[in-house]
């Protein structure tokens, strides 16, 4: 079966190299992103933009908007990315430089990190990018749920703000970064609620192989589960593995044992050529 990992990254962020040294034990660089798909048959990876200065760290107010990645200097053929948005930067120029990047064909969508950044879904300073999101026909993604730093602030990344969206955007695809979690059954009725909303069921694990499995051999994904079951339309979802926070193996397996094999196709590939029009030509 062919993989899209619709949530990886690939920026020079200190805590996405010191997580991957000391936590998930992954080589992260992009020769060991790239023995890791060969390995998994992940033919596509798309990586969330996000850059940081040499100041806070990220979430760094002083990125420029929007924001790429930088990882390496040149992007793999098989790496595209979702243009990260600072909404202190997100003045007219930014917007232009926006458009700029929604023309390339490796930028396959718009990037938005509620929570590391205190501004709801909803703040009027976004409604720019929408309007350009629909005019680019790609999706946003939104971080829902946990921040991986604690200078986030969890109000502003609680899912049910992306209700407010979805309704007042009918016409945006919206895909909702981590399902929420821990929050996934409010997280489970926005994605049930709205026909434009996806979730992606990326990060809900940081670790390395073998922390998973020891992970399902206790109640830990019992909230999971039930959401799941909730939803009861797993084509509304897609693969992710929050790479570096976690190996792409073990991820995959998990995934493959939470989620009906029937929907197995879906959840791996099929959806994410449905919330990410851009990338469908580049499979043939």
């Amino acid at each position: 079966m062919k993989i899209i990992d619709a949530h990886i990254h690939y920026s020079n962020i200190g805590s996405f190299h010191e997580t991957a040294k000391r936590i998930s034990k992954v080589d992260y660089t992009n020769e060991g992103l790239q023995k890791e798909f060969k390995e998994n048959n992940v033919v596509l990876g798309i990586a969330m933009g996000v850059t940081e200065t040499s100041g806070e760290g990220f979430p760094d107010s002083s990125s420029p908007s929007p924001m790429g990645i930088d990882l390496t200097p040149e992007i793999p053929a098989n790496i595209f990315y979702c243009a990260g948005i600072n909404p202190y930067k997100l003045d007219e120029t930014a917007l232009q430089e926006l458009r700029k990047d929604l023309e390339k064909p490796e930028c396959v969508g718009i990037k938005i990190y509620l929570g590391y950044y205190p501004y709801y879904a909803y703040d009027d300073v976004y409604e720019p990018v929408y309007k350009l999101a629909k005019e680019y026909n790609v999706p946003v993604v939104f971080h829902t749920g946990d921040t991986y730093s604690e200078r986030g602030r969890l109000r502003f990344s609680h899912p049910l703000a992306i209700d407010e969206v979805a309704v007042k955007h009918r016409e945006m695809t919206i895909m909702m970064a981590h399902f929420g979690d821990p929050w996934v059954l409010d997280g489970a009725e926005v994605v049930y609620k709205n026909r434009n909303v996806f979730a992606d069921l990326s990060g809900l694990v940081v670790g390395a192989d073998g922390d998973i499995k020891k992970l399902q051999d206790t109640r830990f994904f019992d909230h999971l589960l039930h959401a799941l079951t909730f939803t009861n339309n797993y084509e509304k979802f897609l693969f992710g593995t929050d790479w570096p926070l976690t190996p792409i193996k073990p991820y995959v397996e998990f995934i493959q044992d939470i989620i009906p094999t029937q929907y197995h196709q879906n959840v791996f590939y099929d959806t994410a050529l449905q919330v990410f029009p851009k990338i469908k030509h580049l499979l043939k």
